[in-house]
């Protein structure tokens, strides 16, 4: 991960030396220019000042604004120079960010915006910035650079938290992708304003960039409200049981890790946040005289604990943003060979990322203390027993990617003997295993 981590950020850099380079060679500054130059640096300090975090890990600023209207106005290197230089920001001056990091945020930076300048040089041929031909070659600039600058952001994020390349894109891109392509615009009018205006096109666009961020910070921050709110509700639903506190939280955390493991895109993280986090949100509607008993179960307590997956669809069916997260609630305690409930649905047939939360719960359940099993399995045992069941509860795919986490390769807690194997039965064969309960299926069907 650091030689991966240290090849991206050296490429990047000479990519951002190169470009900057043929830049001074190919288009060099205008030496009068200098007054305007420093404005257009300043200006995009100022928009830096206050960027945007983004849960996933990029970082939005306003800076692509005036680094665009320099790009156009000065040219390739104009925008390179200020894109070097505007783009500091303040936690880079109090030393929050190390060397390499700054490094690599600059050049991720350098490079989109000296390619945005010949990308708009080299198509708007005579035609004038303000006219239809040149705000066209501007929008195709923008896009030039916001592609280039959001693959190098996604690319940084992918590696240094080992996650796919393609899902932070595409999740970047989808939360801030169309309003960052709508500075453009707003950056083409700065540039026009420049250029008939003066200087004081910074007064006159400061209040739409103040605005623009207002916007950006408010998606951001609505998004982990809702996050804090579903965390607090998980919580409310643990809290019922003493022997339970924090098994929702833990259970999303597993889940989100398998996923990683088998490349899910970042929707599909999500979901097995928020599907972690409220899969038990059905037992809500479960009597406390069968939800805290200490013991065992009987059949017709049993029959009331397996109803909380679909009450649990149920209470949160009318939340729309919740919708991709109601088959995981519903279906994550599907088995693999069809025995298990609501639906007894078998094999491929049990939605994707259910099928993932189903081992994070019975993980999180056997590694537990509960009344019912005040001694839980060591993490050796509860993989042990994962796999013994792996085609007959659990997707053998899933068990495995499970196995790669570092949930089950921690040797923080004395290893003790694993159960003996045994033979899978085929998909179907259910009579046997409802005769004998395994510790994974007490674990899973009283209070997990």
């Amino acid at each position: 991960m650091v030689t991966s981590l240290t090849l991206l950020i050296g490429s990047v850099v000479a990519l951002a030396g190169l470009s900057l380079g043929s830049s001074f060679w190919l288009s060099p500054v205008d030496t009068g220019a200098q007054v305007e130059l420093a404005f257009w640096v300043v200006l995009a300090l100022l928009a830096s000042a206050s960027p945007v975090f983004t849960p996933g890990g990029a970082v939005v600023s306003l800076s692509i604004a005036p680094i665009l209207a320099s790009t156009v106005v000065l040219g390739p290197a104009a925008g390179g120079i200020v894109a070097a230089m505007g783009a500091t920001e303040w936690r880079e001056v109090r030393g929050r960010i190390p060397w390499y990091g700054t490094l690599y945020n600059h050049a991720s930076l350098v490079a989109p915006a000296v390619l945005a300048g010949f990308v708009y040089s080299g198509t708007v041929g005579p035609a004038s910035l303000a006219s239809p031909q040149g705000l066209a070659a501007f929008m195709l600039a923008g896009l030039s650079y916001v592609g280039l600058n959001n693959l190098l952001a996604a690319a940084v994020i992918a590696v240094r938290l080992d996650r796919p390349i393609a899902g932070v894109l595409t999740s970047n891109m989808r939360s801030f992708g169309l309003a960052i392509v709508g500075l453009a615009p707003l950056s083409w009018l700065m540039a026009v304003a420049f250029a008939f205006v003066g200087p004081l096109v910074a007064i006159i666009f400061a209040l739409p960039l103040y605005t623009t961020r207002a916007a950006y910070k408010s998606v951001v921050e609505i998004r982990e409200m809702f996050t804090q709110t579903v965390r607090a509700l998980a919580s409310a639903i643990d809290a019922r049981d003493p022997s339970t506190k924090k098994h929702s939280e833990n259970v999303s955390t597993i889940a989100t890790d398998i996923g990683r493991v088998l490349g899910c895109n970042e929707s599909e993280l999500e979901q097995l946040e928020w599907g972690g986090l409220l899969h038990d949100i059905g037992k809500i509607g479960v009597r406390d005289a069968v939800l805290l008993k200490p013991g065992r179960l009987d059949l017709r307590e049993r029959m009331l604990m397996n109803e909380h997956p679909a009450k649990g669809e149920e209470i949160l069916k009318g939340v729309t943003k919740l919708s991709p997260e109601l088959p995981l609630i519903r279906h994550h305690h599907e088995w693999y060979n069809g025995s298990g409930y609501p639906d007894r649905l078998i094999g491929q047939a049990i939605p994707y990322l259910a099928r993932i939360l189903h081992v994070a719960d019975a993980f999180e359940a056997m590694t537990a203390v509960r009344p019912y099993r005040p001694v839980p399995m060591t993490n050796a045992q509860a993989l042990a027993e994962l796999r013994r069941f792996a085609g007959v509860q659990f997707d053998p795919l899933v068990v495995d990617a499970f196995a790669k986490t570092d949930w089950a390769t921690d040797l923080s807690q004395p290893s003790q003997p694993a159960p003996p194997a045994r033979s899978i039965p085929a998909l179907g064969q259910v009579a046997a295993l409802r005769a004998r309960e395994s510790a994974v299926a007490q674990a899973t069907a009283h209070q997990n």
